[in-house]
């Protein structure tokens, strides 16, 4: 019986240490004002996507989901209008595994939407494959579509008071390494029949979040935009979607457990889109509501410019 009484105040004092380190949470306290601004959000119809965009709606904003799926996007929306009472909701088609797709997105955004306040660049995936123009499927999804939609949008947000980009990354980023001159030439951060292999390539793909949202700021420099990446929280999204069976089996468990909602997964998100005052940390790293100092390998100014150039040409721009 003492032994049992020793395990079971070991996993209490293990969940409890777990929750308040690797898997905390935090709350938004940003009040900015979103009635007439316009909000796009990657992936909003599912996961912290959708919570950050229904909580954007009930502030007044004009949400843009810009998602692949059609018939997911129409639920979210149905979804966020009844809790919102909101109808300034719309969906526009964007697969991120298509530079075309990005490219179209862009051109029917400009066209029909006068203004952009804030740009989250929050879609990602695990998994492994290629995207239609050839490249790794957490490569193009996760770091190039993003890259292009936010170059060909960046113009959009320097004509309104003061826009952003979020741009939602992970701690994975730590664990990410990213060589531009292999990348030129290899069109991926790493591919594998097995989970742990695909697993890096995602940690790489959070670590070019993170290099990007560096140099973006050096880019913007002088203008009234600044952008921001984030760590969301370990969140229990869709995320895992195409890990295999016996994976998701061991997961399942533990996400219940232990992982954030996808409300709690929006906050820091939120915190950057919304905080007042937040200008001057531009570039950085933000995680449970507040900037955080990142590894050395987040913040080289020669890496992350070389993946801009290396972005720049896979793209044909």
């Amino acid at each position: 019986m003492f032994h049992l009484l020793l395990l079971a105040a070991a996993l209490l004092a293990a969940y409890l240490f777990l929750t308040r380190t690797l898997f905390r949470s935090s709350r938004c306290e940003g009040n900015a004002a979103m009635d007439g601004k316009t909000v796009i959000i990657t992936g909003g119809n599912t996961g912290i996507g959708k919570a950050t965009a229904l909580h954007l709606a009930s502030r007044g904003a004009r949400v843009v989901l810009a998602c692949r799926n059609r018939e997911k996007a129409e639920r979210a929306m149905a979804e966020i209008r009844q809790e919102t009472g909101s109808t300034n909701v719309l969906f526009m088609q964007l697969d991120l595994a298509s530079l075309k797709s990005v490219r179209s997105f862009s051109e029917r955004f400009l066209k029909t939407e006068p203004r952009l306040d804030l740009l989250i660049n929050n879609a990602g995936l695990v998994a492994d494959g290629r995207t239609e123009d050839g490249f790794g499927i957490e490569f193009g999804v996760n770091h190039l579509g993003h890259f292009l939609l936010t170059y060909l949008l960046v113009e959009r947000l320097k004509e309104g008071g003061g826009g952003r980009v979020v741009t939602v990354s992970s701690m994975a980023y730590r664990w990410g390494h990213v060589d531009p001159e292999a990348l030129a030439v290899n069109r991926h951060l790493g591919t594998g029949r097995y989970s742990w292999q695909f697993f890096q390539a995602y940690c790489n793909s959070k670590l070019c979040n993170v290099l990007f949202t560096h140099e973006l700021a050096k880019r913007l420099k002088g203008s009234n935009v600044t952008c921001y990446s984030v760590h969301p929280g370990v969140v229990r999204t869709e995320l895992s979607r195409n890990v295999g069976l016996w994976q998701k089996v061991f997961i399942e468990p533990i996400a219940r457990l232990l992982f954030l909602e996808p409300e709690a997964g929006a906050q820091t998100t939120l915190h950057c889109s919304l905080q007042e005052g937040i200008e001057p940390l531009s570039g950085r790293y933000f995680s449970c509501c507040a900037a955080e100092e990142v590894q050395p390998r987040g913040r080289d100014d020669a890496v992350a410019r070389k993946l801009w150039d290396v972005s720049e040409r896979l793209c044909g721009l």
